[in-house]
């Protein structure tokens, strides 16, 4: 009924939205949520209501409703956190074919700002925007999907590695030296000593393959790259895995039973966010084929005459080969000169490859380096002083196995997953170079 809320009882939710069906017919519950929309017909309020797992009809009518809880729509607003407890009806026009018709209304929080943009349709303005009250545009039934679609895959993810036998690890987010060299790290001062954020967590998951043989991490990842585009933030989420005695066609096997695995799960759990989002497209792939660097070459040359063998694929030759390779694909043998020191060489070549999605390149891996002295070799090579790998190269000492494994960036194969064009519609809080806040 309508009263203050000091004098009202606590309502008890006793369902969630997506529990309730046409099965519920008269059935008294109670729902707790936020208010979506307050549309008024006539003598007719709809009300929406979303809980965690979706939307409910409210329906309140005048002359049918009791007047209190009549009069007390007129002061709902949109964005209030309110209790309803009431009678569920059948109704072939609501949504899920249910309405609730409530006797009692109880308000938990109300608002005092209507957002900028609306949550529920129209048009959005740019991302900047949004992300400044990024947990009200989370609301959003499109970022319920996409998040709702992250956590299951993240599960999905973890739950391959360990019904494969992988132990699953957390390597340390401070260091004290690159894993790969370069420039992009985020220097802290480690109390009176430097240090930085970790790029990879690569060289501490070889290691672990000495112990454990098979492991995998899900784990935060940071580069300082000043790179201002869609598929570029400053904190991502990387999923390794390493594995002893296997090589790098071992490990693009691993990666196409994960990525079937994904879409499996997804399209059995999640297919009502895979439609919401339109994005059904990637789970077409049974197999994943692949095409070499130099292959890759000749193909882009048809379109492109001046890269040549040795380039780095740009952002135009990615856009070429994804004309003839649209879905997931591997780009493998990449040259030699542009792969970390730990990456397996022979001659010009090397062990190693990149998963693709059209254009964008979503993970790289490779066999490793278990000989010590080769290893050396390579660092010298890259102009990286061993001395400051001290840490990692004496554990060859002790009989490092051969290896292999790779990195994915979890954030793009969100964007592949949810059909995303922008890498931070599908992190929580997205960090880039210009945004640390909130």
């Amino acid at each position: 009924m309508n009263a203050d809320n000091k004098d009202q009882k606590k309502l008890i939710r006793t369902s969630y939205s997506k529990d309730i069906t046409p099965d519920f017919d008269e059935k008294n519950i109670t729902v707790i949520g936020w208010i979506v929309s307050i549309r008024k017909q006539g003598k007719i309020y709809f009300i929406m209501l979303y809980d965690s797992t979706g939307p409910l009809q409210i329906i309140i009518k005048k002359g049918v409703s009791h007047d209190d809880i009549f009069a007390q729509a007129e002061t709902l607003k949109e964005h209030s956190s309110i209790a309803v407890q009431g009678i569920i009806k059948k109704s072939d026009k609501a949504p899920k074919g249910v309405e609730l018709h409530p006797e009692e209304i109880s308000v938990l929080s109300t608002t005092n700002k209507i957002p900028p943009f609306s949550l529920y349709g129209g048009q959005l303005p740019n991302i900047d925007k949004r992300l400044d009250i990024r947990a009200v545009d989370l609301r959003r039934p499109s970022a319920q999907s996409i998040m709702k679609l992250r956590a299951k895959t993240l599960q999905s993810i973890r739950n391959f590695y360990i019904d494969c036998d992988y132990l699953e690890v957390n390597t340390p987010k401070i260091i004290a030296t690159a894993t790969e060299g370069g420039s992009a790290l985020f220097p802290m001062l480690y109390y009176d000593k430097e240090a930085f954020l970790t790029q990879s967590p690569q060289l501490f998951k070889e290691q672990l393959v000495l112990p454990f043989e098979k492991v995998f991490e899900i784990a935060y990842a940071y580069r300082a790259e000043k790179s201002r585009t869609l598929y570029h933030i400053s904190e991502f989420i990387s999923v390794d895995m390493e594995q002893a005695f296997i090589d790098y066609k071992d490990v693009l096997k691993i990666i196409e039973d994960l990525l079937l695995h994904i879409k499996n799960d997804l399209l059995e759990t999640s297919s009502e966010h895979l439609e919401l989002l339109d994005s059904k497209d990637w789970t077409t792939f049974d197999s994943i084929p692949s095409v070499t660097y130099n292959d890759a070459i000749d193909l882009i040359k048809e379109v492109d005459s001046k890269i040549e063998w040795g380039d780095d694929l740009s952002t135009k030759s990615m856009d070429i080969l994804s004309k003839k390779f649209p879905h997931f694909y591997y780009v493998t043998d990449w040259p030699s000169a542009g792969k970390p020191f730990y990456i397996k060489c022979e001659g010009d070549y090397s062990e190693s490859f990149d998963l693709m999605y059209g254009n964008k390149e979503l993970a790289s891996g490779g066999t490793r380096v278990n000989d010590k002295d080769e290893l050396i070799d390579r660092l010298k090579q890259k102009n990286l002083n061993p001395n400051g790998f001290d840490f990692h190269l004496r554990v060859f000492d002790y009989g490092m196995p051969p290896h292999a494994g790779f990195g994915l960036g979890f954030e793009r194969l969100m964007m592949t997953i949810a059909n995303q064009t922008n890498i931070r519609e599908v992190g929580l809080f997205p960090r880039d170079q210009h945004r640390l806040s909130p």
